[in-house]
């Protein structure tokens, strides 16, 4: 760890350890309702409670953290991204984790969102323990929690009333039911035994049953009310929140007071977070509407390391932008300073050199790189991938010093950088070489010659760097009789059938001789 460091994470770890004093284990919790696909605006909660505990960690704390999957949850809204909707629609109301999943991939439409996020996490090192709270909630693991909430039931009316404009009915209960007729929701809680009954009648069918807490499957506590059950539960020291949660008299201020009065517990270390916007792609994150962007989504245009860079270099409670317009080529020219500041190759301030230290760190997937990785910037990358129409492997053997591990980092920034370049940059980043069988245009004779002087430059390209082959470009457009922007704009008519294209010389020394001596001689045949 970085010396003198003075990351968020860092703070908020070393606040953890003081307010909580020295335990034996820590436990930080996160968690989500599988309503939909799991958006970037989910995944900031899950990196930042995994950035803290990285932080702990690295205290030589013992970490104990947990993901809460809350798959018991009401299935409210169909999401515009799902098959069979129809279907669907006759599962509202119901527990999500009974829905089926009309993909056909998954054993219900809570696992499909589950699971595709858990094989996600570990490739950006995020590994919690995680819970199921259908599981734990038919199995009645939480049958006392919910009968300290009916003994305390004025108590948390009470509470929640105190930020509510219109008070809770005298008949209002701390618990819901899913009838075990129709597995809806759609119930009314008639009363309880002051023990473990809990009697209810059925909306649909007008069917009245008693329940015992201590083996049914059918209660379930309300957010406000099980989200501090569960804190005094497993004894959580860290949970962040939405600013949403964390605004006055939000679910975090009455939950506050409900693990407290009414499960002698005590809140746990927080912040909150700010919102994720996206830029460069339109949909509007959320996930019960289906328009979302997710970590599949952001992984398609980032390297593992630069997800959690995004994330690692920017505070919890700043909104910021996921980009996917030319806002990509600097995000990776950022990192790759960080990570040249980090192996001393670039010197700046020491203050400054601390942060960024240790927000590549942060950075990293797992252990740190023995080596410095290898650095190509994006924009190179996207033009020698463009000039080997997407081989990557052809790429790759442009640099054959390459170390093993170099080489996989690299190979998925060229996978990243492909991804790009062919589905979100602007048109004029892109093109492809002109191929034989082409139809070429018509050139004058002044045009010719101006190419066939350009082609003797190409022929001894070995003996240019871009700044002489520039100057080159200049001289052949002398003596052809050209203004040096017709020139321009001629060679990337040939090249590539644009009226524009990469800077020319830098251009040429990333074609390579063979390449536009092949379609120089083309056009000069």
């Amino acid at each position: 760890m970085s010396t003198n460091a003075f990351h968020w994470a860092d703070v908020t770890a070393e606040k953890i350890i003081r307010e909580r004093g020295d335990k034996e284990v820590y436990t930080c919790a996160s968690g989500i309702t599988p309503s939909g696909t799991v958006h970037i605006g989910n995944f900031r909660e899950i990196i930042s409670v995994e950035l803290v505990v990285r932080a702990l960690r690295e205290r030589g704390k013992k970490v104990r953290f947990i993901y809460s999957w809350d798959d018991y949850d009401v299935f409210r809204k169909v999401p515009k991204n799902m098959p069979k909707p129809e279907l669907l629609e006759t599962y509202l109301r119901k527990p999500i984790t009974i829905v089926p999943d009309t993909s056909g991939r998954y054993a219900s439409y809570a696992d499909a969102n589950e699971k595709e996020l858990e094989a996600l996490l570990p490739g950006v090192g995020v590994e919690p323990e995680y819970i199921y709270q259908a599981s734990r909630y038919r199995s009645s693991y939480y049958a006392k929690g919910i009968r300290q909430a009916l003994e305390k039931r004025d108590t948390i009316r009470a509470i929640l009333n105190e930020h509510r404009t219109s008070p809770l009915p005298d008949e209002w209960w701390p618990v819901s039911v899913f009838s075990t007729f129709t597995d809806k929701d759609t119930t009314t809680v008639l009363d309880w035994d002051g023990e473990w009954g809990l009697r209810y009648r059925c909306n649909e069918t007008g069917k009245e049953e008693s329940l015992d807490l201590r083996t049914t499957a059918a209660v379930k506590l309300p957010w406000r009310v099980d989200w501090p059950m569960r804190w005094a539960l497993e004894g959580v020291d860290f949970e962040p929140a939405g600013k949403d949660h964390h605004s006055e008299g939000g679910s975090f201020d009455t939950a506050r007071k409900v693990v407290e009065q009414v499960y002698g517990g005590k809140a746990p270390v927080s912040f909150q977070y700010d919102f994720i916007r996206i830029k460069g792609r339109g949909g509007k994150i959320s996930s019960s509407s289906g328009e979302v962007i997710a970590l599949p989504d952001v992984l398609e245009v980032y390297q593992p390391e630069i997800v959690r860079y995004l994330f690692a270099g920017t505070r919890p409670n700043t909104e910021f932008a996921i980009s996917f317009d030319l806002d990509v080529l600097k995000i990776y020219e950022d990192y790759d300073k960080c990570e040249r500041v980090y192996f001393g190759v670039q010197e700046i301030s020491a203050k400054k050199a601390d942060k960024e230290k240790r927000i590549y760190e942060l950075s990293q997937v797992s252990a740190l790189p023995e080596v410095m990785p290898y650095q190509v910037p994006l924009r190179h990358l996207c033009n020698l991938l463009q000039a080997n129409e997407g081989d990557i492997e052809a790429v790759l053997d442009l640099y054959p010093d390459l170390k093993p591990l170099q080489r996989k980092r690299l190979e998925v920034r060229c996978r990243c950088a492909w991804n790009w370049i062919t589905t979100f940059s602007p048109e004029d980043f892109r093109f492809s070489l002109r191929k034989a069988g082409d139809e070429l245009p018509n050139f004058s004779d002044l045009e010719k010659k101006a190419l066939s002087l350009l082609r003797n430059q190409v022929d001894t390209l070995a003996d240019h760097d871009e700044k002489s082959l520039a100057e080159a470009i200049y001289a052949v457009a002398e003596a052809a009789g050209l203004d040096a922007k017709e020139l321009f704009t001629l060679c990337y008519h040939v090249l590539i059938g644009k009226e524009k294209g990469p800077r020319l010389a830098s251009f040429i020394l990333t074609l390579g001789r063979d390449k536009v001596l092949a379609i120089l001689d083309r056009v000069l045949s």
